[in-house]
């Protein structure tokens, strides 16, 4: 299924309610927030509080919570009892992975694992087991507003071929980096079936027409077979 993230880094954050209220009415498929801790990642951004707000100002819309942290596991129950009910974690943070999925897993939340655009798509291999989903970042993780970047293109078509051989067609593959109309389309012919939009999306001044047309570009584009 095509899903579409808007990214709440791109939002006007003396708005962060009403911003949060225009992607519910956008009908997007959920949240997108990046954690960054100025150490992992060279930017600083939110905390478990700003998914506090998220969850009061729209509960229905779905929490993703994205862990640009050395030490996702040190996180994993403040964001979780923020109301976190996706989290991911980067291969190449420094923890022990497959425990920390596994104690994203065991609070009853959606896994995720996320590798730089650098980082060989096989470097996942070992822990689907305990990933709902694998994030491409198509761009170099930190900020928003960079530019699309292909070479990961390849990367994509690995992993969803990947699991293909292993009788897993359904798994999620999201990329996150200078997503649009174009370069959707162009990840989506590669595999990817989830699609992170910050700046894109949140200059729109119709959103939820965009989100609509997003996910159709997107959904034309994914061939369904490898």
């Amino acid at each position: 299924m095509i899903q579409i993230l808007p990214s709440l880094l791109a939002a006007d954050g003396a708005r962060l309610g009403d911003e949060i209220r225009r992607v519910e009415a956008a009908e997007a498929d959920a949240l997108h927030l990046d954690i960054m801790d100025a150490h992992f990642v060279p930017n600083l951004s939110f905390g478990p509080d700003v998914v506090r707000v998220t969850a009061r100002c729209a509960p229905g819309l779905h929490r993703h919570v994205h862990l640009m942290l050395s030490r996702p596991d040190l996180y994993v129950a403040p964001f979780a009892d923020a109301g976190a009910q996706t989290i991911q974690i980067h291969v190449e943070a420094d923890c022990d992975i497959w425990q920390t999925l596994r104690m994203i897993r065991d609070r009853g939340l959606r896994t995720g694992l996320v590798l730089r655009p650098q980082t060989s798509p096989e470097a996942a291999f070992p822990y689907l087991a305990l990933c709902d989903e694998v994030l491409f970042m198509t761009v170099n993780p930190g900020y928003g507003g960079q530019s699309f970047m292909p070479e990961v293109l390849p990367h994509i078509e690995r992993l969803r071929k990947r699991l293909c051989s292993d009788g897993k067609p359904e798994f999620d593959i999201m990329v996150d980096g200078g997503i649009n109309f174009e370069t959707g389309a162009k990840a989506a012919a590669a595999g990817a079936n989830q699609f992170v939009a910050g700046s894109f999306l949140f200059r729109q001044p119709d959103m939820g027409a965009a989100v609509a047309a997003l996910r159709e570009t997107c959904g034309q584009a994914f061939p369904g077979t490898f």
